[in-house]
């Protein structure tokens, strides 16, 4: 064999032997991947964590039942922080002004990555871990959204992170952000603007969905705020004249709103409910309040709307000559997506794989099925990795949109609820409370926790996820709170 020869076979084989090289999804030039040495040496992470299941599964039952609303979650925030302490966390409890909220974190220097764990649930909303619609007695709450699942699997890649690194010799930070009340009361926003993500280096989440994903998603920015109207009692049949309803004020606003709708981009969203209309009929409301949201993907659109709520809101008091109050409850950003750490997530993701149902969660998974008839959806399939696509739309919101304007940040969806289901639903919530969504929050904990590894032995990997942070962001940009300087709306889910 002439050297000419030999020289192309040698490179060849190193090619063949080396891993694809991954690519920037956002603009299709290379980008850095770990060798095969340090991705192998990554992987000892997942029997570490696959050994955590039984303390996963029992994480997300016990919050399951649980169930405590925003800002109120005591008994949930204090079992995953004894989960963390019993692990050998340092953990600080009560941060930011809020009793529920905690940080855990293990390991010595840098870099600094985030998990964040959610686990408050939602009220309005009551369900058996049953295939058919069955509120539980005396229950008006449920984890319709499985944040009991979050949060356990989140704690459960931390407490593995931390067994990893200690075993391996390897510096670095793992932190866990203990956040309640991410169904409207954005605890992160506030630990955000209090500076609590200042030395994070990148941050990892999940969320419980009904596929496995890891696709860069935009989600809405938001500000919501209660409207209070003042007015004065009277005797509704013999002196209704003496009277100024404030129940008249909230409704005036009401439809004065709903007219603005016709005048609004077509992608914004406002949302309402009236929390207090007034004890009985005979009576002339002196007060009355209603709830707002706001919703759009740039934050300059939902200021400007919020604006005209709250014109809606003056003119309503006018009209019916009450006064009104208003009082900002949240406000969040939209997030902002880094493709390059998204990539790194799917990557992982795929190599984790995903599950497949028991004859028991096959039936259960069929009987769910049959309550979306019009999905057209024959069959669930956890074991699916949905390829990763180009940046997408969603239609929710989340705290998560503040970190991710100060910090690098990904996220990813797995297969928790049985396809075609959406958060807030009884469907929801009963996945929540099954095996169904134990092992997609085991696919969960895997991905994130092997991801973290990889990012811990590759500071190439880092600095790319920083550098397109900064470049998405502009060299213009200033983090401004959209809650301003309030304090926690510690209770915001009381009416």
């Amino acid at each position: 064999m002439n050297n000419r020869k030999t020289a192309a076979l040698a490179l060849l084989l190193t090619a063949l032997a080396s891993p694809a090289s991954a690519q920037d999804p956002a603009s299709g030039a290379p980008s850095s991947a770990p060798n095969g040495a340090a991705q192998s040496r990554a992987a000892t992470i997942l029997p570490i964590t696959a050994a955590l299941e039984p303390r996963l599964d029992k994480i997300s039952r016990d919050v399951w039942s649980l169930a405590e609303v925003g800002f109120k979650e005591t008994q949930s925030s204090a079992l995953l922080q004894q989960e963390l302490k019993a692990a050998g966390f340092r953990v600080k409890s009560g941060v930011g002004g809020m009793p529920t909220a905690f940080i855990a974190e293990a390991g010595i220097g840098g870099p600094v990555i985030a998990l964040l764990a959610e686990y408050d649930a939602l009220p309005g909303l009551s369900q058996a871990a049953v295939a058919q619609e069955s509120p539980v007695a005396g229950k008006n709450v449920s984890h319709a959204c499985g944040h009991n699942l979050l949060g356990a699997a989140s704690v459960t890649a931390a407490i593995a992170l931390k067994e990893w690194l200690q075993k391996n010799g390897i510096a670095g930070t793992v932190r866990l952000y203990g956040t309640p009340a991410e169904e409207g009361g954005f605890s992160k926003v506030y630990l955000v603007r209090d500076g609590f993500f200042k030395d994070v280096d990148l941050t990892l989440t999940w969320h419980p969905g009904d596929r496995n994903n890891a696709t860069p998603s935009r989600f809405l920015a938001m500000i919501s705020g209660k409207f209070r109207f003042q007015g004065v009692a009277a005797h509704a049949a013999a002196a209704p004249e003496r009277g100024r309803s404030a129940l008249d004020g909230v409704e005036v606003m009401d439809v004065a709103t709903n007219f603005l709708r016709e005048h609004i981009p077509q992608e914004a969203r406002i949302h309402y409910v009236i929390t207090k209309g007034g004890g009985q009929p005979n009576i002339v409301p002196a007060s009355a309040e209603s709830f707002y949201y706001v919703r759009h993907y740039d934050t300059a659109v939902v200021k400007d709307i919020w604006d005209r709520v709250v014109k809606a809101a003056e003119g309503a008091a006018l009209a019916t000559g009450t006064k009104v109050e208003v009082e900002i409850i949240s406000g969040t950003y939209g997030t902002l997506p880094n493709h390059t750490l998204n990539g790194i997530v799917q990557r992982n993701l795929e190599r984790v794989g995903g599950y497949s149902y028991s004859p028991a969660e096959a039936a259960f998974a069929k009987q769910i099925l049959t309550t979306y008839p019009n999905l057209g959806i024959k069959e669930s399939d956890p074991s699916q990795i949905d390829p990763m696509g180009p940046e997408r739309k969603d239609s929710g919101s989340s705290d998560v949109g503040d970190v991710s304007w100060v910090t690098p940040t990904a996220s990813l969806f797995t297969a928790s609820f049985v396809r075609g289901t959406m958060p807030h639903s009884w469907q929801a919530a009963a996945a929540s409370g099954t095996p169904i969504g134990e092992k997609g929050a085991l696919v969960a904990a895997k991905t994130m926790a092997l991801t973290a590894a990889e990012l811990f032995l590759s500071p190439e990997e880092i600095a790319a996820a920083k550098a397109e942070f900064i470049k998405q962001r502009g060299p213009d940009f200033k983090y401004v709170p959209l809650i301003g300087d309030r304090k926690p709306a510690l209770d915001y889910t009381d009416h």
